[in-house]
């Protein structure tokens, strides 16, 4: 029995920096760490939770709701990240379909998460205070680490599916060991790596690849609450590892200020969570003189490939599969093509997640008989085994750096008065990657407009997946079998743009 949280207890190094702001000014060192991890998981129990609960988290970015994170680890407890701009209708979905013991929020949120759950929330604000932390020093500084199997699950990350019930993706404590070794081995991390952290701590990139890795090698991080340009520029020359989404990459570039000197120190640049075009790796590498290593992931799987540390990092391409990690392209009938051909992308290793929560049939469905997950991607693999993203077969729109599906979209839109049908498609974005669009059919008659139509999207999804264009057609082109031709209103609207 081990517990994925020894793992990054045992790189803690007495006294060392653990967490500092942009400023230079530490907010918690390495020796703090087990006490502060041991005084929340009581206080979690204390709240009623036991192993194998479920901890339901929407909070702003702050190093304590790093520290939480860990403590339920620790605890045994599995942890629920939720996208701070996920609303009312997307939260009760998944308090109902996860019922969690504990639900950790913004203190302006409490009654809302009250009235919702039945619960008492605890609260936790940006910069650290709340109820899970006022007089935390109360709390015993002794704590017996819960003992873990590598197959219990650890965190639940809801991914959202094309039917638009969202699907909780259950990571185990075996995944992540697996994933933050292997990423550690193959990205070359030393102990005296400062690594600059702007992500968001909501999904598998900010939390997993930007906070396991250092903290195993008992690295520094400079912890920003958010991404900004200018403030990530300054801190360059201060770190060693930056991680970023292509959408980050083009907002950098856009600075004067981003060039070979401010990048003096850095060590590792990488990219994910989306496609990162090749002129912007290309810029990047002309402007700074480094080169991106950009990687591949899933919520349900931690990553899967990667370019090499050591060898070509190719354009366009992903890398090559990580060690311990299979992958392969298969046609429609599920055997296996030949290089450079395309198909669908299947990957299969300790990193794959163990099944959706609740959704046994799901489950079923992702995984080949010989324990392959379908990824949902189209890919290619070449001669010399670097992996190609070229598509998805799924409709998933990735908007800076950010899942979207369609069909959640397209059920809001439906539902307003005045409209006939909808479809949403992505369109190529030069920031974002790719921009959520609408294609409407407005019932004959109507003449609501595209502003209505947005704000009434503002009001009830998450900001990043609210359309950025709304455009109006007569009718949407489909097929002999009546299913609409996405491909065709994605030629169409994107050479339009957005």
């Amino acid at each position: 029995m081990s517990n994925v949280y020894d793992l990054f207890a045992a790189g803690a190094r007495n006294g060392d920096v653990f967490l500092q702001d942009d400023a230079g000014k530490v907010q918690y060192r390495y020796d703090q760490l087990d006490a502060m991890t041991a005084r929340l998981g009581n206080r979690l129990l204390r709240a009623g939770a036991a192993p194998t609960d479920r901890v339901m988290v929407q909070v702003q970015k702050s190093p304590e709701n790093l520290l939480l994170y860990l403590a339920c680890l620790r605890a045994g407890l599995i942890y629920l990240p939720l996208n701070t701009a996920y609303k009312a209708d997307e939260l009760r979905y998944f308090n109902d379909n996860a019922e969690p013991t504990v639900i950790v929020c913004d203190p302006a949120s409490v009654s809302w998460f009250s009235s919702l759950s039945g619960l008492r929330p605890l609260t936790l604000d940006a910069d650290g205070a709340g109820s899970l932390t006022n007089a935390l020093d109360e709390e015993s500084a002794e704590f017996k680490t819960h003992p873990c199997a590598t197959d219990d699950t650890a965190v639940i990350i809801y991914t959202s599916g094309t039917t638009g019930k969202p699907k909780g993706a259950m990571i185990t404590h075996g995944n992540i060991e697996s994933n933050a070794t292997t990423l550690s081995r193959c990205w070359g991390w030393r102990q005296d790596d400062v690594m600059l952290h702007a992500l968001p701590i909501y999904h598998v990139h900010g939390l997993f690849v930007g906070a396991h890795l250092p903290i195993m090698n008992g690295s520094a991080i400079t912890f920003l609450d958010r991404f900004e340009p200018n403030r990530i520029i300054s801190a360059l020359p201060e770190s060693t590892v930056y991680m970023g989404v292509p959408t980050n990459y083009t907002r950098l570039l856009a600075s004067p200020d981003l060039n070979v000197g401010t990048c003096r120190n850095m060590r590792l640049f990488t990219s994910g969570s989306a496609p990162l075009l090749s002129t912007t790796f290309n810029e990047f590498q002309e402007r700074t003189g480094h080169t991106i290593v950009e990687r591949y992931g899933m919520s349900e799987t931690g990553m899967n490939t990667s370019n090499p540390l050591d060898g070509a990092r190719r354009a366009g391409t992903v890398g090559l599969a990580l060690p311990e990690v299979a992958c392969r392209v298969v046609d429609d009938a599920g055997a296996q093509v030949d290089s450079e051909t395309t198909g669908h992308l299947q990957v299969r290793g300790p990193n794959v997640f163990s099944g959706y929560w609740r959704m046994p049939g799901k489950t079923a469905e992702e995984f080949t008989p010989d324990g392959y997950f379908r990824t949902g991607d189209l890919a290619s693999i070449d001669a010399d085994g670097y992996v190609s993203i070229v598509g998805r077969n799924k409709d998933l729109i990735i908007s800076g750096g950010l899942n979207v599906y369609p069909k959640e979209i397209e059920t809001v839109v439906d539902s307003i008065e005045g409209i006939t049908e909808s479809a949403v498609i992505g369109v190529p974005d030069p920031d974002f990657g790719e921009a959520v669009t609408g294609i409407v059919v407005r019932n004959p008659g109507h003449s609501i407009t595209e502003q209505e139509i947005i704000d009434v999207l503002r009001s009830r999804i998450a900001n990043f997946k609210v359309a950025k264009r709304i455009h109006f057609v007569d009718e949407l082109p489909r097929n002999a079998m009546g299913k609409v031709q996405k491909n065709l209103l994605r030629e169409r609207f994107g050479r339009q743009g957005t």
